[in-house]
């Protein structure tokens, strides 16, 4: 019997990506447009990635009884004070894209320790008592140049330290091995099977 989740989202490339993840483990996701949900509209104005992502949450909580998941994500540039970090999307907005974002953040980085992070915090409600809080981090770097064509966002210049490769070089079995988003999944499906919710033991695994 599958478990039904909620995603709150529109986002159709978090969606696909996801799925992709979860899928194995007998998880069926829904989007917020498969189930013709239309939360309010929200003032992401938490103070870190789970604040947000708890917004993000709460703001479905009301339309439905089945288990969500809300997502926040960021690009931290050690030598740019973290940034864009909490504000990503938002800087690439004002930039025009993340084609203009990725090349500022290049210039800014000239002759700086190029070292970067993802970081994502899942929140999940309608699960426990409580909000529920899941955090992945992947360690990498920026490089010089946009390299690949897969993925989204900043993928085509964050090198993941794991495996040498830009987000965007890969394809998505890859770096659904390696991602923020894969590693912060992964402890909520561990929590999920642990809690008896699900019996999945189809994650993949990598060598670390």
């Amino acid at each position: 019997m599958n478990y039904e989740i909620i995603l709150a989202t529109n986002n159709k490339h978090k969606l696909q990506e996801v799925r992709e993840i979860l899928s194995p483990c007998g998880i069926v996701v829904y989007g917020l447009s498969d189930l013709q949900l239309h939360p309010e509209e929200v003032d992401e104005n938490g103070k870190d990635y789970y604040e947000n992502a708890l917004i993000k949450a709460n703001s479905v909580k009301p339309l439905t009884i089945l288990p969500v998941i809300a997502d926040d994500s960021g690009l931290e540039v050690i030598a740019l004070d973290n940034k864009p970090g909490l504000h990503s999307a938002r800087y690439a907005a004002e930039c025009g894209g993340h084609d203009k974002a990725m090349e500022n953040i290049i210039n800014d980085l000239e002759g700086k320790d190029r070292s970067a992070r993802f970081i994502c915090d899942i929140v999940a409600i309608n699960l426990d008592d409580k909000p529920l809080k899941f955090e992945g981090i992947c360690e990498g770097e920026i490089i010089d140049h946009k390299d690949g064509t897969s993925g989204f966002g900043y993928d085509p210049i964050f090198k993941c330290k794991a495996t040498g490769k830009t987000f965007a070089s890969m394809d998505s079995k890859e770096k659904n091995l390696y991602s923020h988003r894969a590693l912060a999944l992964k402890k909520f499906v561990t929590y999920l099977r642990v809690t008896g919710k699900i019996s999945c033991h189809n994650l993949p695994k990598h060598e670390h």
